[in-house]
């Protein structure tokens, strides 16, 4: 029989077998690929084409430091991507670190990344979050966007661009940030212009959008044929398919995996990093692949 002493003791060990797993193992260990394949509508027949995405990385010490970024990019450049996709967030709201790195060395390691028809970016919440001056004058572009275009790295902040696989074209557009500014009492103004971004696409090839924040979903017209964010970490923690907490105000509707609503599709990148805590259980960090077609 067990004792209340000995009960006492498993429970101590139990416990903090699990804040390694969930603050050391999973989160600054792992890193798994989860891929998906899909034709999704208003797709060209014959099109076919992998995208590798990398969300979310947060680089900080000792969680994410530049040389696991270094490492998860090497791995990405191995996959076949035909194009690379840095869906924001580079930077780290983390509450618990020794050190930050500089966006600037952030940008720089990316600048490794290499597939045929390119590598892009866009802006993440904590991108202008973290960028003082961007949140006290309003205006962009932040920190994090000028280090990446300074390394070659097109950031499609409402922008969109026609690229072309095997003579066949398709666009890539994206919007920026749903919550750029901080408003205070938990308000938040964006800096996304999706009409004004799908507004540049001038013929009827299909389009795979960028956005951050996967709530802008509910906003996709159908002309879009994917959809594809980070932002969610997938809650960062995940049990049986459920995150008890996700940054959205949709709660689990969005937090993760391929989701299609009304004929219109959705891939949500569990993402590398972490914010504010250092935790992840249930999903480990990933590079996402999705190939199309």
């Amino acid at each position: 029989m067990i004792t209340r002493r000995g009960f006492l003791k498993w429970l101590g060990l139990a416990g903090a077998t699990l804040a390694t797993y969930s603050i050391v193992i999973e989160p600054g260990f792992l890193l798994r690929t989860q891929n998906y394949a899909l034709t999704p509508p208003r797709w060209t027949n014959g099109l076919k084409l992998r995208l590798v995405l990398l969300a979310d990385p947060h680089l900080v010490e000792p969680h994410m430091p530049l040389a696991r970024w270094e490492r998860i990019i090497a791995r990405a450049n191995t996959l076949g991507g035909d194009l690379i996709l840095l869906m924001g967030d580079y930077v780290s709201g983390q509450i618990l670190r020794t050190g930050t790195i500089p966006v600037a060395e952030t940008a720089r390691a990316a600048a490794a990344l290499k597939a045929p028809l390119g590598v892009f970016s866009i802006n993440g919440n904590h991108d202008w979050w973290d960028d003082r001056f961007a949140q006290l004058s309003e205006q962009g572009p932040p920190e994090a966007q000028r280090a990446m275009e300074a390394n070659g790295i097109p950031v499609l902040a409402n922008r969109a661009v026609r690229l072309t696989k095997d003579g066949t074209p398709f666009w890539l557009t994206g919007t920026d940030s749903i919550v750029a500014i901080k408003k205070g009492h938990g308000r938040f103004e964006g800096r996304d212009d999706l009409p004004g971004t799908l507004a540049q696409v001038t013929d009827d090839a299909p389009i795979i959008h960028l956005a951050h924040e996967p709530d802008l979903f509910t906003g996709i017209p159908d002309r879009v044929s994917l959809t594809l964010s980070g932002h969610t970490h997938g809650g960062q923690v995940r049990i049986f398919g459920w995150s008890p907490v996700t940054p959205s105000q949709f709660g689990n509707r969005y937090a993760y995996g391929h989701i299609v609503e009304n004929g219109r599709h959705l891939i949500v990148s569990g993402g590398l990093g972490c914010s504010i805590f250092p935790v992840r259980i249930g999903v480990p960090p990933e590079i996402t692949v999705v190939d199309l077609g």
